[in-house]
């Protein structure tokens, strides 16, 4: 029994030879080392690495095609959805996954593929039409209470707008319809959806999917999808496939979002920045009340100052403060006059003391009268035999005149009149002796 399997295990072989075997197959067959296909662009992908990945199709079938970047210099286009074109090229095995697919070498456009074709003749149509007006659009609101979603219950596209949109703000409240957004039925699904939210008075809606082929997003490119959508009184967010896909009900629709996460972005506001806002907001419009009150209070005590300015009792006080000082500088003003006046008063005594006669008569000098009282100013008033009366600063003297002569010349000696005049000799002088 054991010959008899180890004879059975020599027909058995592993999957690597297997895939090698057909590859060989493919190698050594002339027509797929150089063959020309044409069909219609479907699921076109441009990969970072510059390899362009995507689907040829018919009617009748479809087949992977990849475009490697070394053979992107010839192509002088950029492949688009529905395009129709001819690819030259081999078709190989991948061994790894046991797939074939063509090697595209060189691709020219052959003309637009059959929905791509509708595509552009309902887009004409309903533009026309004037669905794609941005007068018609509505505005976004910015602070939603309650997200519609209209898309498949499973799949990518609903977890990350469940899941953005709950980050961003988690008070929010998303409704989701789970619509059929593939194959026959897609197209009555998502219409029903979109009036469903539309009767729960939602907020804001979001309609869409995940990528995929141009087949697959068909449904959103239907006339009754886009009738819907622009249709709707409430503001909706179109969210179909990558950025790079684009539908009609991304025309009709209120706002395009390049996809699923995107769209919840755009259509919850951040509620942590919208909280920081408000902090701001707080901390300026307290600082707006601090500056208010500050500036009030310095008008308070600007009023305050001026009141008490104004008031009687100030205006006493100053009243009284004027009259201190002008009290102070009137005393002043009398203390300076009488000080001046005291200090001519002086000169005068002064001036009165050198006119007086007693003060000549205090320094030595005598004055000299007749019998009948008349000053004797010259030597020939009098005679001799006469009597004369001479004043001396302690009283009168009596005498009688013996001798006149007219040769005095005694320089240092001069009498002086009644007036305080200076006499000095007349060149004579009179002999007196005492009775």
């Amino acid at each position: 029994m054991a010959v008899r399997r180890a004879d059975a295990d020599k027909n058995v072989y592993t999957v690597a030879q297997v895939n090698s075997y057909i590859r060989n197959m493919f190698v050594q067959d002339f027509m797929l080392n150089a063959i020309q296909v044409r069909g219609e662009v479907s699921n076109c992908k441009y990969h970072p690495s510059g390899h362009i990945y995507f689907t040829l199709k018919d009617k009748g079938g479809a087949i992977a095609c990849v475009m490697f970047a070394g053979n992107r210099t010839g192509l002088d286009f950029r492949m688009q959805e529905g395009q129709q074109v001819v690819v030259s090229g081999n078709i190989d095995v991948y061994e790894r996954d046991g797939r074939y697919q063509l090697y595209a070498k060189h691709i020219r456009l052959s003309g637009e593929g059959d929905l791509y074709a509708r595509f552009m003749a309902l887009k004409d149509e309903l533009e026309e039409m004037g669905m794609f007006a941005p007068e018609y659009k509505q505005p976004i609101p910015k602070y939603v209470k309650t997200l519609g979603v209209v898309t498949a219950s499973t799949g990518a596209a609903v977890r990350d707008i469940i899941q953005i949109a709950k980050r961003r703000n988690p008070y929010i409240q998303i409704i989701l319809y789970p619509a059929i957004v593939q194959g026959e039925q897609a197209v009555s699904s998502i219409v029903e959806g979109i009036h469903a939210l539309e009767r729960l008075s939602v907020d804001l809606m979001i309609v869409g999917r995940g990528g995929g082929s141009i087949e697959d997003l068909w449904a959103f490119n239907e006339r009754e999808v886009v009738q819907a959508v622009f249709d709707c009184c409430v503001p909706v967010i179109s969210a179909v496939g990558h950025e790079t896909d684009t539908t009609l009900t991304d025309y009709a629709a209120d706002l395009r979002a390049p996809t699923p996460s995107a769209a919840a972005e755009l259509a919850v506001y951040d509620q942590a920045l919208l909280d920081e806002r408000l902090i701001n907001a707080a901390d300026a419009l307290n600082g707006r009340i601090r500056a208010i009150l500050d500036r009030k209070r310095i008008q308070t005590e600007n009023y305050k100052l001026r009141l008490q300015h104004g008031s009687p009792l100030h205006q006493v006080r100053e009243q009284r403060n004027r009259l201190m000082i002008s009290e102070d500088r009137l005393s002043a003003a009398m203390q300076t006059c009488m000080e001046a006046s005291r200090h001519r008063f002086l000169i005068y005594v002064e001036r009165l003391k050198g006119l007086s006669p007693l003060e000549k008569l205090n320094q030595g000098y005598a004055y000299v009268s007749d019998e009948s009282g008349s000053t004797l100013r010259t030597v020939s008033q009098t005679a001799v035999g006469s009597r004369i009366n001479v004043y001396l600063k302690d009283g009168v003297v009596q005498a009688q005149v013996t001798s006149v002569s007219d040769n005095f010349n005694i320089a240092d000696i001069c009498f002086h009149d009644a007036m305080g005049s200076d006499m000095k000799g007349t060149g004579g002088y009179v002999r007196i002796e005492t009775k």
